[in-house]
Order: structure tokens, then C-alpha cells, then sequence
């Protein structure tokens, strides 16, 4: 008989496996420090696995928990940023050692730097990162931080990593000059939206590999108000799906993150919208496999 267990993601509907038998290492980051509007992303890990008790197991194509999914404990957060960016780095080499794959729920944006140090410490270099925000998260640093929700793609390519940006519609001049410095990709908001575009090829020489990170703000407010720094003009459910698809389609996804969820008090459509978002993302790469 199945026991209901409230700390496993899709508690409700499989057992907690052991972690070698899991393919999806599911992370919960739940750090708020440098957030410069709207609160709240520390609260988003446990609301989101919450609300996946409420999920089906199929998700109108395929079930992912087929491969299995393994929640691992929260990672602690207490400390300067330095030692949590290390914490989290540190549970991302134990799932890497294991042969499996890193899934992070946040949490600000800043931890998808902790994610990223934790494949460099395990000796793979040999991929790039694929951004959907609303925001390019490319200054030297904000309000004096480096570890900054508003910096941590800058720290993805001062490390030499590759990286695509897609839905960006919050910039400034800084930001522009380090796409140029740093030969960032981007398909903005304003290039994606307009015209529903649901696919796209990555440049020809981008690596073969990628870590997938997904801001909620990436996505329409009128799809997720809920979040910290929502920006009109984003990228619709759909269309978010698409994108990430298009993605796995061309490369092997070999982690993901799914960041700046801030759940709201009384709307448990937003939970359950943002834990069905990252399942469905579990959906996809299962399907696209390599």
C-alpha cells in the first residue's frame, strides 16, 4: 500500500526511490538573499512540491516518474553567499558522481551559479547554458553583490561557458555591452513573442550539452504574477514548453533549474502551475533522451 509522503515531489503517487534508481535528482534551493523587489522564492521549493501531489503521473504524453524521481533534502542556505553558492555546488557534485540529473527549484535566480560550480568542480566543462528570463542577469554585480540574482549569468560566462538568452525584455546598457564581450546569443522577448515563435536553432558551433535554466519571470505575469520582478510582454505556457523542446531536440539536456517562483497566499493555481511546468520539463527531456 502507497504511503503519502509530503516531502517527496509526486509524494502522493510513488514511493521515494533509491537514488541510484533515479534519473531526476529533484534539488530544493531555498536561498533569498539579494532579491531587490517582491519576496517570497524561498518559500517556492516546498510549495512547488506541495503542490505535485496534485499532479497525474501522465502528462498527455508520457510519464516521466518512469525514470525515476528522487527528492533530495533542502540544501542549507544559512550563511554568506560564498557558502551556500559551495553547498549547493557540493550537492550537485554528489548527484553528477552518481551519474544523474541535477533538477534545481528555487529560490532566487543567484543559486543557477552554485548548480554551475558544481559541474565545473566535477570536471565537466564541456557544455553551454540555455536561459528563458525576463531579465539578462548580466551586471558585474547589483546593490554590491556578486552573488546576485541580477549577476549570475555573468559569472556563467566569465567561467568561459557558452550561453543563449531567451524572452529577454529587461536590460540595461551594461548588460547589452557584455553580450558583445562575452558573445551571448539571444532571442529577445520582442523577437519571440509577437509572433508566437515556438522553435529556433542554436548557433551551429554551441556545445553539443546544456544546462537549461528557466526564470518563472521569463514567462507572461498574466501566466505567473507570481514572482519577484514580473515583467509584461513575456513568454506564454506553451510557447515555454516549445522553446525548451526545441532545445532538447538539438542537444542533450544534462540538468535544469526552475527559479524565482514566489508563491501567493490563497492561489494554489500558481503552485500548481509552476510544479505541472516542471514536470512537464521532466516530460520532454525523458522523450527527447540521447
Amino acid at each position: 500500500m502507497h504511503t503519502e509522503d509530503p516531502n517527496i515531489f509526486l509524494g502522493s503517487e510513488i514511493e521515494q526511490p533509491r537514488p541510484e534508481d533515479a534519473l531526476f535528482h529533484i534539488l530544493p534551493i531555498p536561498y533569498e538573499e539579494t532579491v531587490s523587489y517582491g519576496g517570497g522564492t524561498g518559500k517556492g521549493p516546498a510549495a512547488i512540491i506541495e503542490a505535485s501531489h496534485q499532479l497525474e503521473t501522465f502528462d498527455n504524453f508520457s510519464s516521466p516518474c518512469e525514470l525515476g524521481i528522487y527528492t533530495r533534502e533542502a540544501v542549507d542556505v544559512s550563511g554568506p553567499a560564498e557558502q551556500v553558492m559551495e553547498n549547493i555546488a557540493s550537492a550537485t557534485r554528489e548527484i553528477l558522481a552518481m551519474g544523474k540529473m541535477p533538477v534545481g527549484i528555487g529560490g532566487e535566480h543567484s543559486v543557477t551559479w552554485g548548480i554551475i560550480k558544481g559541474y565545473l568542480d566535477a570536471g565537466i566543462t564541456d557544455f553551454g547554458v540555455v536561459q528563458i528570463d525576463a531579465h539578462a542577469d548580466l551586471r558585474d554585480r547589483y546593490e554590491g553583490h556578486k552573488h546576485s540574482h541580477a549577476s549570475v549569468m555573468r559569472l556563467v560566462c566569465e567561467a568561459g561557458i557558452s550561453l543563449f538568452q531567451l524572452g529577454i525584455r529587461a536590460y540595461c546598457e551594461e548588460e547589452m555591452d557584455a553580450r558583445k564581450q562575452y558573445n551571448v546569443g539571444y532571442l529577445d522577448a520582442h523577437q519571440l513573442v509577437p509572433t508566437q515563435v515556438q522553435s529556433f536553432e542554436l548557433p551551429e558551433n554551441f556545445p553539443s550539452k546544456v544546462f537549461f535554466t528557466l526564470d518563472i519571470d521569463g514567462m507572461d505575469p498574466s501566466v505567473f504574477p507570481s514572482t519577484g520582478t514580473p515583467v509584461p510582454g513575456g513568454l506564454g505556457w506553451y510557447q515555454t514548453l516549445n522553446l525548451f523542446e526545441s532545445v532538447a531536440k538539438q542537444r542533450q539536456i544534462i540538468g535544469f533549474d526552475l527559479l524565482e517562483f514566489a508563491p501567493i497566499e490563497g492561489f494554489h493555481a500558481y503552485e500548481f502551475g509552476a510544479a505541472h511546468l516542471l514536470y512537464k520539463l521532466m516530460g520532454i527531456v525523458q522523450r527527447n533522451q540521447r
